[in-house]
């Protein structure tokens, strides 16, 4: 078999950039090949799903406003019974005294971009979010618009019923081998046996895009990192609440008549998950998460944890930053990878992106030049700093 392009990966980025290319006219065939066809443990599937502008560098903030103006014209897209169940309650973060000066710096990036993000002092929290306990709390971001969460499942169905006719040869396998000739990627080898010759190929594989990279004798930062969701019930219900990031990392948000909370993985010794581990660490709600939310939220003094899974996501080491592109000597072998928990929300754009490169030989509706591999080479950070 030969195909124009092979695509590892086929989640939420694996198949935006597959949409995408059909949608700029690329002609040419495409496979989409995923080893976990139910995403049972995929990073998009177990993701929080939220969408946000705030961000500390602009090239992340556009990403997310190209996905943000898609939700605004879903119907149009893919038909009038598209639903992802969106609710742009916003995100609001929240600063210590220390953490003011960035805050500060980001809001004006934001502000820049044209972001609809209010910044407010601890007063003028209280005032707007009653519940909330502004103790030790100088600061906090509001998006009061434009930000909010959605249903991740619905999200990827959209794009892989979207691709059905399309002419995307979809399969399901996992890779174990990618074959170089100099400084040409020309095949990929599959667990089933099979070999497929390829034109170029993208990497789009999540959490185990370092190891796919590694396949090719390519260097790629990105690992996957293993992050806790517990869902809770609260007698307070409060239609009002957005997206909450408390300074210690902590973040809630509801869903429906529960709520979702997480963030407390310690930031020393956080390392590489095991591929299979994805039993749920409980002692973080109890020891970490639930005393910062009644401090947070006095009325989560009184809480009842129901369920909880734990997921990976594809971390990358260098800058907490995708990495977006193709590899400056092996010019066919490209990467969209290391988006490091925004991915769900950023991918369409990056999908819309690399089609653009690939049928157009350049970016056109959002520039991702200053995501390239080349700093990965360089050891050249980045960063993101606002990483949830």
């Amino acid at each position: 078999m030969r195909y124009d392009i092979v695509i590892i990966g086929g989640a939420i980025v694996g198949s935006s950039i597959a949409y995408y290319l059909r949608e700029e006219e690329f002609s040419g065939s495409i496979a989409l090949i995923e080893r976990d066809p139910q995403f049972a443990h995929a990073a998009t599937t177990l993701s929080c799903a939220s969408i946000r502008q705030q961000f500390s560098i602009p090239q992340n903030i556009r990403l997310s406003q190209f996905t943000m103006k898609l939700f605004r014209r879903l119907k149009e897209e893919f038909g009038a019974d598209a639903d992802i169940g969106f609710r742009e309650g916003g995100f609001l973060i929240l600063a210590s005294e220390n953490g003011l000066p960035i805050l500060n710096a980001n809001h004006e990036a934001q502000v820049a971009e044209g972001a609809d993000i209010v910044l407010e002092d601890a007063d003028q929290l209280t005032r707007r979010f009653p519940w909330l306990s502004t103790e030790g709390i100088s600061a906090g971001s509001y998006g009061r618009s434009g930000e909010g969460w959605f249903d991740a499942h619905a999200m990827l169905t959209l794009f892989r019923k979207a691709l059905r006719g399309k002419n995307v040869d979809i399969m399901t396998a996992s890779v174990i081998g990618i074959e170089r000739q100099g400084h040409r990627v020309t095949s990929v080898r599959l667990d089933n046996g099979e070999t497929i010759e390829a034109g170029t190929v993208l990497n789009a594989a999540g959490p185990n895009a370092g190891k796919v990279a590694a396949l090719a004798g390519l260097a790629l930062p990105v690992e996957p990192r293993k992050r806790n969701v517990f869902v809770f019930e609260a007698r307070e219900k409060y239609a009002d609440m957005p997206l909450l990031v408390d300074p210690s990392g902590i973040y809630v948000r509801p869903e429906g008549s529960v709520y979702l909370t997480g963030g407390a993985e310690p930031e020393e010794g956080d390392g590489p998950a095991d591929p299979q581990d994805f039993e749920v660490d409980w002692p973080l709600f109890e020891e970490v998460i639930w005393p910062v939310l009644a401090t947070r939220i006095p009325a989560f003094e009184a809480i009842k944890p129901t369920r909880a899974w734990a997921g990976h996501y594809d971390y990358n080491t260098l800058d907490q930053n995708a990495v977006i592109g193709p590899h400056p000597k092996v010019k066919n072998f490209l990467f969209a990878n290391g988006f490091s928990g925004h991915g769900l929300q950023q991918a369409p754009a990056v999908g819309k992106a690399l089609a653009e490169l690939l049928v157009h030989g350049g970016y056109r509706t959002v520039d991702c030049s200053a995501f390239g591999y080349i700093r990965v080479a360089e050891g050249r950070a980045f960063r993101e700093l606002n990483v949830i």
